[in-house]
């Protein structure tokens, strides 16, 4: 939500913007997922370090992206998402392959109710009959470390095997394997359920 904002707000005022930083620290002699404004805890992957792998795996040149569930800038600058949560995305373009970052987002960390959506891609080159789609996917049983440490009753610290699987758990993961996807009339359409506080990745490539 807050990297698509901060790219439409520089669109919106014609800023020169160079590029985005992440303030983030690294501290020592801490508790294991203690604290704010970390990567990493103790060798552990956080789940935000995920979104930045997701982020890396996208490039090209940016292309329009609607949605029925976003909340509009204006009330992302005012008020934040206070009310019903945020599902967007942003899109991008690159030869044969194009990539689509789907959130669904809420500033209350609270369980919701999970949104269907419906990721379309048009535009799709003439020739092109499939596509090959991988669906990375960020939530509470994917690419989560954190969840996956909280299910083991949150040790103070870890033992071996337990840092074993959490360190399984925060690899960025596929929701499942990719498959091959019809395209018709230069459209494909990708159907999900994203849970809330989820991030989906898209990526599709064609020959």
């Amino acid at each position: 939500t807050a990297y698509k904002a901060l790219l439409d707000l520089r669109d919106q005022y014609g800023v020169d913007l160079i590029s985005m930083l992440s303030w983030s620290f690294e501290f020592e002699n801490t508790d294991y997922f203690e604290g704010f404004r970390s990567l990493a805890t103790n060798g552990i992957d956080k789940p935000i370090l995920n979104l930045f792998r997701m982020l890396g795996l996208i490039g090209g040149e940016r292309v329009r992206v609607t949605s029925t569930g976003a909340v509009p800038l204006e009330t992302l600058v005012q008020t934040g998402v206070r009310e019903a949560p945020d599902v967007d995305g942003l899109a991008t373009r690159e030869g044969k392959s194009a990539a689509v970052l789907v959130w669904n987002y809420h500033d209350v960390n609270e369980a919701g109710a999970p949104t269907p959506v419906r990721v379309s891609l048009k535009g799709i080159p003439d020739g092109v009959h499939r596509v090959l789609v991988e669906q990375f996917r960020i939530d509470a049983h994917h690419s989560n470390a954190y969840t996956a440490w909280q299910a083991m009753g949150s040790p103070q610290p870890p033992d071996a095997e337990q840092i074993a699987k959490l360190e399984a758990a925060e690899q960025l993961q596929l929701l499942e394997s990719p498959a091959w996807l019809d395209v018709r009339s230069g459209t494909v359409t990708i159907p999900a359920t994203l849970p809330r506080e989820s991030v989906e990745l898209v990526r599709l490539r064609w020959e």
